[in-house]
């Protein structure tokens, strides 16, 4: 096998190529509008373009494609291929200025909330160089990617990228401005940093098909708990079998290839669920690599006669999927802002980037939950395998204690400044990580970064990125109107520090250092008056609360039209989502279920026909028989219920939503049990899906 540094990236158009192929001038251009996020020179991007066509075509492509992420979920793309005429009508390969800056897909079909009629189709696309152009391959085929934002002809939002790289600009501008204040001048662009976890599950491709629900729906509505699960606990970073580990080495490879930093694979907890874990990079860079990690992940499991399942949880009573979101800001100096250091002024830095992250998740915790709310990770969150929808900060016991210390402090003076600083200083010589993790935290501080774990597996992690990076932003700029406020002839690290003493008390309620799992923690938080969404329809709710649609506006990352138009998307992403279920449960039990049922009563009944026959007693026969009348009538009976309760109008989308969310899943439940229960009682040779303890230790 080759050293993996001979072929990482080879499917990318680096900046090594770049210098390659580019002029010194035009090279300097790009990686300046890369590095500091700057508009692209349109004077370059006939050169680049040209650039990225003669590398594309050495390597094979044929075509090119705008790469986007709509607001339906997934990422987009249209293939154009790179003939055009010549001057005398022969076909010659050509890829313009115009063509990498700028796309114009067919935007009817995709969802806009309310923004655009069916009928107004345009819509743009447009190169974000701060990612880098790669090459997909699908056989012998290979196409130029280009990863790209999606508007519509107005300028609106009708994609998750733009939101992000909105965030990102205004977070440089709040972060950068308090630096300057604190008399640090070599800051210039600030840097956000993602490592995203990916968990998922696998099966074989033979036993998934007997499971139309998994095919249709990414989950099993149907299911009785298996003998053995997740019981033993022995799946758990346990020996990788052969076959997958077959598969994780080509996934491996295949992200190598795309400069995709994968570091770490191992097995999870539940029987047959797996995760992946690169290294940390620049957000965008990090959330665009984990697109393509989802899409490898199947397309290689397909190659290996599996199915990779990303869907939040798949298996009842089995734990569920999820992303880990690993989160720090640092600027172009290196520094990490979540980082202490023997600087004191650093060490002034970590405590405001902390009181920030606070002070966010204080004023809109509720839309942090939002960001993450799907008809998936709804079955996820709070069920003793993911951090409850109530969001709360995790500080670990020596940040905590430094933080009490310090509100407890006199007044602040030069003498405290520098005790304070020197007790952030010391944090890394207590210990590397500073605390223990708490599993059952949202927002959980990891020694120099956060970790904000309530994602789904499916999940874009663009929405969660935009919301914290938003969250910060909100945090930094009231620390630099409270800091500039501050009257009197003092120095402004002895402001600053008066402003995050502050700051410590009004947050002191978001932060939680025990059991998020625990009932108790959910009273507590009642009274604390934090919110609660039990649901995605509560929680989309939030995003239209008058000071999130106020401050997203003056942030400049959604505009009151965008952000209705954004929760009214999720809306019906949602009520379709469970639509399909309600209908395919509906059509599995008329189709599979009962018929098998049926089977199962005229086999007893049979059986007991000829014993009667031979005159013997078969009383055993007869209460079998009955139990499985009596599902079949009560499986029936909430299926009608079902069916009506689908057919019926709801009303508005939030209407529907609301009770899909509540009835809709109440009677689901209600039919899955009575289900499950006769699973248990039918005869594998009727039973005619198969069943948990087969899909699920077969690794």
């Amino acid at each position: 096998m080759q050293s993996i540094h001979n072929y990482y990236g080879e499917l990318v158009f680096t900046k090594k190529i770049m210098e390659q192929k580019l002029s010194k001038n035009i090279y300097r251009k790009l990686v300046d509008a890369i590095d500091n996020v700057e508009p692209l020179d349109q004077s370059i991007a006939g050169e680049v373009a040209h650039a990225m066509k003669e590398w594309a075509l050495e390597k094979g492509a044929t075509h090119f494609t705008h790469w986007f992420q709509p607001q339906r979920g997934g990422t987009a793309q249209k293939h154009d291929s790179f003939i055009d005429y010549g001057d005398n009508g022969e076909i010659i390969e050509r890829f313009s200025a115009s063509q990498l800056v700028q796309s114009e897909p067919d935007a009817s079909s995709f969802p806009s909330g309310g923004i655009r009629s069916t009928f107004e189709a345009r819509g743009y696309t447009a190169w974000d160089p701060t990612s880098p152009v790669f090459l997909l391959e699908s056989g012998k085929t290979k196409t130029l990617v280009i990863p790209s934002v999606f508007l519509s002809w107005t300028g609106e939002v009708l994609d998750l990228k733009t939101p992000l790289l909105r965030s990102l600009t205004v977070l440089n501008e709040k972060v950068i401005a308090l630096q300057k204040l604190l008399g640090n001048k070599n800051a210039k662009q600030v840097k956000v940093f993602a490592g995203i976890e990916q968990e998922y599950f696998l099966l074989l491709k033979d036993l998934v098909a007997s499971r139309p629900d998994i095919i249709v729906t990414g989950r099993t509505l149907f299911g009785s708990k298996p003998a053995k699960g997740q019981e033993m606990e022995d799946h758990y970073f346990g020996n990788i079998r052969k076959n997958v580990l077959k598969f994780m080495e080509e996934v491996d490879n295949t992200l190598y290839r795309k400069g995709i930093p994968v570091k770490t694979r191992h097995n999870e907890v539940a029987p047959n669920q797996f995760e992946l874990t690169p290294l940390h990079q620049e957000v965008n860079l990090a959330i665009d690599n984990n697109l393509q990690i989802m899409e490898v992940l199947k397309k290689v499991a397909d190659k290996h006669n599996m199915v990779a399942l990303l869907h939040e949880k798949p298996f009842a009573g089995v734990n569920g999927s999820g992303k880990h979101f690993n989160w720090s800001i640092g600027d172009n100096t290196g520094a990490n802002y979540f980082e202490p250091t023997k600087s004191p002024l650093k060490n002034i830095s970590f405590l405001i980037a902390v009181s920030a992250v606070l002070f966010g998740v204080k004023k809109f915790g509720g839309i942090l939950r939002a960001s993450v709310a799907d008809a998936g990770n709804d079955h996820r969150l709070g069920a003793n395998e993911a951090p409850p929808a109530i969001m709360s900060v995790y500080l670990g016991e020596y940040v905590s204690d430094l933080l009490n210390s310090i509100e407890k402090a006199g007044t602040i003076d030069e003498k405290e400044v520098n005790e304070i600083t020197l007790g952030v200083q010391n944090l890394p010589k207590v210990n590397k990580d500073y605390s223990d993790r708490n599993r059952t935290s949202p927002v959980a501080f990891t020694g120099n970064k956060f970790e904000f774990r309530a994602l789904g597996s499916s999940s874009n992690p663009s929405e969660a990125g935009t919301i914290l990076n938003f969250i910060a932003a909100y945090g930094f700029n009231e620390i630099y109107n409270r800091i500039e406020a501050k009257k009197g002839d003092i120095d402004v690290k002895q402001k600053a520090l008066e402003v995050i003493k502050e700051i410590i008390s009004e947050t002191k309620n978001i932060r939680f250092e025990k059991n998020g799992y625990s009932k108790d923690w959910h009273k507590e938080a009642e009274k604390r008056g934090l919110p609660n969404a039990k649901n995605t329809p509560e929680a989309l709710n939030l995003f239209l609360k008058e000071d999130v649609i106020k401050s997203f506006s003056e942030f400049k990352i959604l505009n009151e039209r965008e952000l209705k138009s954004k929760v009214e998307i999720k809306l019906e992403n949602y009520i379709k989502t469970k639509e399909i279920e309600y209908k395919y449960a509906m059509k599995s039990v008329n189709t599979l279920i009962l018929p098998a049922i049926l089977k199962q009563i005229e086999k007893i009944s049979q059986t007991a026909k000829n014993l009667e026959k031979l005159k013997l007693k078969s009383d055993i026969f007869v209460k079998e028989a009955k139990i499985l009348i009596e599902l079949y009538e009560d499986i029936n009976k909430y299926n009608l219920e079902l069916n009506k309760f689908v057919t019926t109008s709801c009303g508005t989308a939030a209407e529907t939503a609301e009770k899909f969310a509540s009835t809709g899943v109440k009677i689901l439940e209600a039919l899955r049990e009575k289900v499950d229960t006769a699973e248990d009682l039918v005869a594998d040779e009727f039973w005619p899906m198969a069943r948990y303890q087969k899909l699920l230790n077969t690794f």
